[in-house]
């Protein structure tokens, strides 16, 4: 990994930052540089390349920035125990709509396409039986 590549993630990330508390704007800072940076991608391929490997690198490492998140729900596992009902209900909510969504979405892409469902079994190639022998 490259330490300019990784300087320039933070450079961003703290540009975003600033956007975000000087304009007031209720979208998190990390966003706000997130979309900096394809800006700076999109003027600069060369800058892209630059970064490329270092952002492979960090991809591979991905897991590892979960790990306070787990800590954070650990830590707060009493007041999880109190909420948990609720936490249900929305997971299972959540879940439920995202399947139906899902679904619709890939059903209008499916007409959009020309696609009716899965191929019809006549537009399967006829292989022999396996009992019989083809002479």
């Amino acid at each position: 990994m490259n330490l300019t590549s990784l300087a320039l993630l933070l450079v961003f990330q703290c540009l975003g930052e600033g956007v975000a508390q000087l304009l007031g704007l209720p979208i998190p800072g990390p966003v706000i540089g997130m979309l900096l940076l394809l800006l700076a991608f999109l003027s600069s391929p060369r800058l892209a390349e630059l970064m490329e490997p270092t952002s492979w690198g960090i991809l591979q490492h991905l897991s590892l920035l979960f790990v306070p998140a787990g800590v954070g729900v650990i830590a707060a596992a009493g007041q999880l125990k109190a909420d948990l009902p609720a936490i249900v209900v929305a997971l299972v909510a959540s879940t439920v709509l995202a399947i139906a969504v899902g679904a619709l979405v890939t059903q209008a892409a499916m007409k959009w396409l020309g696609k009716s469902g899965p191929p019809d079994s006549s537009d399967q190639p006829t292989t022999p039986d396996a009992g019989q022998e083809s002479h």
